[in-house]
């Protein structure tokens, strides 16, 4: 974790706390602090130490805000912080991971019934206690019942896009030692699912006590959970990461092995059996004529690498986004596995916010930004009004025509192509939140839902994929990972409902959302629907967030030819409607 998160999560826990507590307006200009404190470019713990007034360069912080910063820096605590935990010593991060549970919920259901942890919030929901609170009922109880399980699991998976950073700066450190030879990430952080347990470190080396020191030693280390002589465990800001270090003859073996997942591994494992060969973590062996149950037992005729293990079995080696089972190991015996998409090849971006709506910059900052980061097209799609839009985000089509002339202006003066658009809203019943009229003034229609995310959504998906506007159906499940499940779709009808009406799905790459999921993306494509990997951006950093995306049409079997924002500028004009 950097510094500057560090101390952004002070101020976010402070809004939480406030808002628990029951104090307008602070709450949201912690959050803006915070925000501004961890996309900060330089030090703040840096500025802290030159006095307050240093802190003035940041946007969102004020004098009582550098105040604080200072006392955090100087004190490693907020004073006012640690008061607030123990006047409302709520786990709030598992509390409100169940939905329709906010932190304003939370502090009332402290205050009225004492709870604190998720196991007092179900047994107070199960006794009938929730809706005996005023402001509460039995619909809200029910809700929370209903919802505690998958409440619970999820605080305990980590997001991709929590996790991966932490992977990839323990692989970078451990990379360093000269005791290593080999490291890669594992498990299903290696196959890039949307959440996950933990986060998995495979090391090669003859010198496993000099790794598991370093590892230890690691400075972005919180906690050492275990070490031992060939594996430890350690905490980074709450994610778990877990060494696993092998000779390096038998690395190959292991990686494929830890990587997963089980059922890949079953089944590759049934291969080898058919066989008459053996594959586990140590190598893969030819067990014709051994009758031992020793582990390595047999000719060991590959192990050394990946690409060793699956060799034997007839099989090209397999992405590890293709490893759950869901037809990699006849693709691969055939000769069939697909040239899956790699991050480069994504060309541009049809779904991005500005300041107009909940982004944070300017038309013009946003395809400066695009343009920065290498895109050669961009489309601004302000949020509409409509349901699920509150706060005076959405605009009304007055205010989407009073914006058009600024993106076209922008346009004309752009090194890249830039497409005015809009982010309508998908109601009920499948209509759409824009007047027919301006939606035919626009370039790029994404229509998304926001709201009433659950239930079957499957009719009301496919009427607007089928409105002759539409060009993209944004994050169609709605899906908020670890906070809700979004709707149900049969997404085998709503992909060819799609391809039917030339209208794209989308896989949105916020780690938080990845929707469509990989197995979604899998069946959309196999009904001839055409995936768009947007990053929903509300501001330029957020580009860097399409390998997400990418990364989970990879887990879809998704190639190139099946994105649409891979083809030229030309290829979007034509598709979009």
């Amino acid at each position: 974790m950097s510094r500057n998160d560090e101390i952004a999560r002070q101020f976010e826990a402070f809004a939480d706390l406030l808002d628990a507590k029951g104090v307008e307006y602070k709450p949201r200009a912690y959050r803006r602090a915070a925000e501004s404190i961890r996309e900060f470019p330089g030090d703040v713990a840096g500025l802290a130490a030159e006095g307050e007034k240093a802190l003035d360069r940041i946007d969102g912080v004020g004098d009582a805000i550098a105040s604080k910063i200072v006392e955090y820096v100087e004190t490693g605590q907020i004073e006012e912080l640690v008061a607030l935990r123990e006047e409302y010593p709520i786990e709030m991060a598992a509390i409100t991971s169940v939905e329709g549970v906010g932190p304003k919920t939370a502090g009332k259901l402290y205050e009225e019934l004492g709870i604190r942890t998720l196991d007092d919030l179900e047994a107070a929901a199960g006794a009938g206690e929730i809706q005996a609170v005023k402001g509460f009922g039995a619909k809200t109880e029910q809700n929370i019942l209903d919802n505690i399980d998958f409440a619970r699991e999820a605080h305990e998976r980590q997001l991709l896009g929590e996790a991966q950073p932490y992977g990839e700066r323990v692989v970078e450190y451990l990379a360093d030692v000269s005791a290593v030879d080999s490291v890669e990430l594992g498990g299903s952080l290696r196959r890039w699912r949307a959440t996950i347990g933990d986060v998995d470190v495979l090391v090669g080396s003859e010198e496993a006590g000099r790794v598991v020191d370093a590892f230890t030693d690691w400075p972005d280390a919180d906690t050492v959970i275990e070490a031992g002589d060939n594996k430890a465990s350690l905490r980074a800001d709450g994610v778990r990461i877990d060494l696993r270090i092998v000779v390096p003859g038998e690395f190959g073996a292991a990686l494929q092995y830890f990587t997963g997942s089980k059922d890949h591994n079953v089944a590759v494992r049934n291969r080898a059996i058919e066989r008459d060969l053996k594959i586990n973590e140590y190598g893969i062996f030819d067990v014709s004529d051994v009758e031992d149950d020793d582990q390595r037992a047999g000719e060991r005729i590959g192990g050394e690498t990946e690409a060793s293990m699956y060799e034997p079995l007839g099989m090209a080696w397999v992405p590890p986004e293709l490893r759950e089972n869901r037809g990699e190991i006849i693709a691969a015996a055939s000769g069939e596995l697909p040239a899956l998409i790699e991050t480069d090849e994504i060309r541009g971006d049809l779904h991005t916010h500005t300041a107009w709506s909940d982004g944070r910059n300017t038309v013009a900052e946003l395809v400066e930004g695009a343009a920065a980061f290498g895109h050669d097209y961009i489309a601004i799609t302000d949020h509409a009004t409509g349901p699920g839009m509150v706060g005076g985000v959405g605009l009304d089509d007055e205010t989407l025509r009073e914006q058009l002339p600024e993106i076209r202006a922008v346009a004309d003066d752009a090194s890249i192509e830039v497409f005015a658009g809009v982010e309508a809203n998908i109601a009920e019943d499948g209509t759409i939140s824009v007047d027919d009229d301006l939606l035919a003034d626009l370039d790029c229609v994404v229509a998304s839902p926001h709201a009433a995310l659950d239930g079957d959504g499957t009719d009301r998906l496919v009427a607007a994929a089928e409105h002759p506007s539409v060009d993209v159906i944004g994050h169609p499940t709605g899906r908020y990972l670890n906070r809700r499940s979004g709707l149900d779709v049969d997404v085998d009808r709503l992909a060819t409902a799609a391809a039917d009406a030339g209208t794209a799905l989308e896989i949105n790459a916020n780690p938080a959302r990845l929707d469509l999921s990989g197995g979604a993306v899998q069946t959309a494509i196999e009904a001839g629907a055409t995936i768009v990997i947007n990053t929903d951006a509300h501001s330029p950093d957020r580009f860097a967030l399409v390998r997400y995306g990418v990364h989970t049409g990879r887990r879809g079997w998704a190639a190139a030819g099946d994105v649409l924002n891979t083809r030229e500028v030309d290829g979007i004009r034509e598709f979009l409607h």
